[in-house]
């Protein structure tokens, strides 16, 4: 992965995507890249009469949520430009890549076949369209280096900085 300029993860606020954020925040460090934490956000049905605004300003807190979660707020050392977007996750994250040089870090979901017919895959959308490498993360990936300091009583590796 020499080269890369800009390593881009989307959060959506699921185990996988916090198992995504861990992968990503590692590989912007080994390799010295921009760190683009991708929020993605649109209005539905449920939204009602609620202002864009305030489901923007919700994008956002999902973002500082997630490095939270992570690492107890945002890491030092690290260039992160966070990006809120009012667009499918997608094309929110397809549109945040700005060369062949970037990594594209994306948790994946184990979702059932009737929830893939009304929704177009988030990984599969990316992986046809970003034009640079695409990694999918899984949550198991997550909890498998959580096991062993869970069981030994070792630091989490999340919440160091």
């Amino acid at each position: 992965m020499t080269g890369t300029t800009r390593v881009i993860v989307g959060l959506s606020g699921s185990l996988s995507s916090l198992a995504a954020l861990y992968l990503a925040v590692g590989e912007a460090a080994r390799h010295r890249a921009t760190l683009v934490p991708v929020a993605a956000w649109r209005p539905n049905d449920r939204d009602g009469l609620r202002p864009l605004s305030e489901l923007e300003h919700g994008a956002r807190r999902r973002l500082d949520i997630a490095f939270d979660q992570a690492y107890g707020g945002y890491p030092s050392g690290l260039v992160i430009r966070p990006l809120v977007v009012n667009a499918e996750p997608g094309p929110a994250l397809v549109g945040a890549v700005t060369g062949p040089d970037d990594l594209l870090v994306l948790g994946t979901s184990a979702r059932r076949r009737l929830d893939r017919l009304r929704r177009p895959s988030v990984a599969r959308h990316c992986r046809q369209r970003a034009g640079c490498r695409v990694v999918e993360v899984s949550p198991s990936e997550l909890l498998t280096r959580l096991e062993l300091p869970a069981r030994t009583g070792a630091p989490l590796p999340l919440l160091a900085r």
